[in-house]
């Protein structure tokens, strides 16, 4: 299967990586374009992959095309894409329509992933067309189940939603650690010792939150001891209305996510 990777930036190399590490395709069926020269060579040095500074180069009898450059660079991407070949595309905000105008394809998987990707944990999330035949499907859940969790979706709107949620939410989450280690440096702790308690808290709490299967609600009824310290800090959070401000920041980001859609 001949593979061509266009963009080799942050995106780009997580997918190559994780791929080529759980054999989703082979180092010497992979082609990848990208204008920057020391990406360039840094990408072939490491992946021992093919490297062009033309997309059409790359594309030419693709079988799998993953475009990873920026949403404002979807015109500046030219090159042919073969008939049956699949088109996945994972630039931000770049409706379905518009990658079947702009390279008069109808194969075409739009994937939001976000950047937990590089650590082969991220959360794509993604739709296909009526034209994507079972086999891409299957290739597709491989790809992005190489990097992390994968979750497919039949209504594009809900890609949006996703935007707001899993491909911002990072930031979202961020913000609250770098929250919390201020916090904790504030009452004593190094800041080392703070990084690596926020840090250890965060993962600890959502793998066993995966696991449990048990609603947030009902977790955090679980920690929360009447009277006691976690209640005390999650009360301060309350007056503080945190809990409507997240809803609001989902909120705006989806409705960001509207906008840009609405401009591709």
């Amino acid at each position: 299967m001949k593979v061509a990777i266009v963009g080799g930036g942050v995106m780009g190399e997580a997918i190559l990586g994780a791929a080529l590490e759980r054999g989703v395709f082979a180092p010497d069926d992979v082609t990848v374009a990208e204008l920057i020269e020391h990406r360039r060579n840094q990408i072939q040095g490491e992946y021992r992959v093919q490297t062009t500074a033309g997309a059409a180069d790359a594309m030419a009898g693709a079988h799998l095309v993953v475009l990873s450059v920026k949403p404002q660079d979807i015109r500046s991407v030219h090159g042919t894409v073969a008939h049956d070949a699949l088109l996945l595309s994972i630039m931000a905000g770049v409706h379905v329509e518009t990658i079947t105008r702009e390279f008069h394809h109808d194969r075409v998987v739009r994937v939001m992933p976000n950047t937990p990707v590089a650590a082969k944990a991220g959360m794509s999330v993604w739709t296909a067309t009526a034209a994507v035949d079972h086999q891409q499907r299957e290739l597709t859940r491989g790809l992005l189940g190489a990097i992390g969790r994968e979750m497919y979706v039949d209504d594009e709107k809900k890609i949006d939603m996703a935007t707001a949620v899993s491909g911002s939410g990072p930031g979202y989450v961020f913000l609250f650690i770098e929250a919390m280690i201020e916090g904790a440096v504030s009452i004593g702790l190094t800041r080392p010792q703070a990084e690596e308690i926020v840090l250890q808290t965060f993962y600890g709490a959502a793998v066993y939150a995966h696991e449990s299967g048990r609603p947030a609600a009902e977790l955090r009824a679980m920690v929360t001891s009447p009277a006691g310290t976690t209640a005390a800090g999650l009360l301060a959070l309350e007056r503080g209305a945190v809990r409507a401000h997240i809803v609001d920041c989902v909120r705006a980001a989806h409705q960001r996510a509207l906008e840009l859609g609405g401009a591709s």
